[in-house]
């Protein structure tokens, strides 16, 4: 089969760090090559692929100052992308709502891996776009009322074999926050649940501009690098290391987050998680078997009393069960046949014969 792959430019593929979309892009296209697929990547330049790369920026656009203007370099990828769309049998596009419009003017199918939240202005551009195929990263992403046309929900994945297990935490004991540190991904609720459980905390995480002002105002006044640590921005290894010495990782969010991968990388060292109950925390973790689900700091800071009640072994084998990026990756060959099996009988020619063959002699 002959798949093209659109992955953001904000970000390598895959991410040296931070970059949960480039992260499983990555691993998606590299196991489709593996399987035999003839694979073409569009990302940046500086993407690391088993399959051809077209660069659409000859590095992550993130870490380039003289670009003022990401959608541009976005739309000259889609453009270089949809005007070859007949070299390839389909398309699989993880850039959003930007891909819809080009995607209607071609006769290759385009499936959309929805990685963001609905918003009321994208709402309208998917609303319009309906009839193309869309792919769910959780059960709770998904807006009924918007009548998209879902092929499947397929969890992101991970390569197990990258994570180090550690069947006990270190010692001293300590709680982790991996993420970006942003209002929505809740650092301050992280801060405020070890503060008054009388725990440590290390967080890491990069800081966007956007975000600057929430961390220099609500985060740095309680960074003491005592008991409140701030690492900075964790790559894979240190990640990991991070994870799987805690006790537990933090998760409380304040946002509907659509899958949240560092779920995943956190209970596959062996670490349970403590989350908020909100959008996809409910389909990752077994409460009280890898973590528990929260609704409030109270109910946080009382989890971790039980936190010593998880089995780590029990942590690590949900996710290799669940969402290794093999199971990802048959889920989506599963997605692109059934797309092309309902392209194929659709079509004028096939509808005929099939009438014909259905007629009685």
């Amino acid at each position: 089969m002959r798949i093209a792959q659109i992955a953001p430019l904000w970000e390598r593929v895959p991410p040296p760090a931070y970059g949960g979309i480039e992260l499983v892009v990555g691993l998606l296209t590299d196991e489709l090559v593996r399987r035999g697929h003839e694979v073409t990547l569009f990302a940046t330049g500086d993407s690391i692929t088993l399959a051809k790369l077209e660069s659409g920026h000859p590095q992550a656009i993130r870490l380039d100052p003289n670009v003022k203007e990401y959608g541009i370099y976005e739309m000259l990828q889609l453009s270089k992308v949809y005007e070859r769309a007949d070299e390839f049998d389909i398309i699989h596009s993880h850039v959003g709502h930007t891909a819809l419009p080009y995607a209607n003017l071609v006769k290759t199918p385009t499936v959309h891996t929805l990685h963001g939240v609905f918003n009321p202005d994208n709402e309208k551009i998917y609303a319009r776009a309906r009839h193309q195929p869309f792919v769910s990263i959780s059960d709770a992403q998904r807006k009924p009322e918007l009548g998209l046309n879902y092929a499947a929900t397929v969890y992101n994945g991970i390569d197990p074999s990258t994570y180090q297990f550690y069947p006990q935490p270190s010692d001293p004991p300590y709680l982790a926050f991996l993420g970006r540190l942003s209002p929505e991904k809740g650092p301050h609720l992280a801060i405020e649940i070890a503060q008054r459980s009388g725990w440590r905390l290390k967080l890491a995480g990069k800081i966007d501009k956007v975000d600057r002002d929430y961390f220099e105002q609500q985060l740095k006044p309680h960074i003491d690098g005592q008991q409140i640590e701030y690492l900075g921005e964790a790559n894979h290894a240190q990640k990991s290391v991070l994870m799987g010495n805690a006790v537990a990782t933090l998760f409380p969010i304040t946002w509907r987050e659509p899958f949240g991968l560092v779920m995943t990388e956190s209970m596959v060292t062996g670490t349970p998680v403590i989350a908020m109950e909100l959008g996809s925390t409910s389909e990752l973790i077994v409460h009280g078997k890898t973590g528990f689900l929260c609704r409030s700091v109270d109910e946080c800071v009382a989890a971790i009393d039980h936190i010593t009640e998880i089995d780590r072994h029990v942590c690590r084998q949900h996710v290799v069960q669940n969402f290794s990026y093999q199971s990802m990756t048959d889920g989506y060959e599963a997605v692109y046949r059934q797309i092309l099996a309902d392209r194929l009988t659709s079509s004028p020619t096939v509808q005929q014969l099939l009438k014909s063959v259905s007629q009685p002699v």
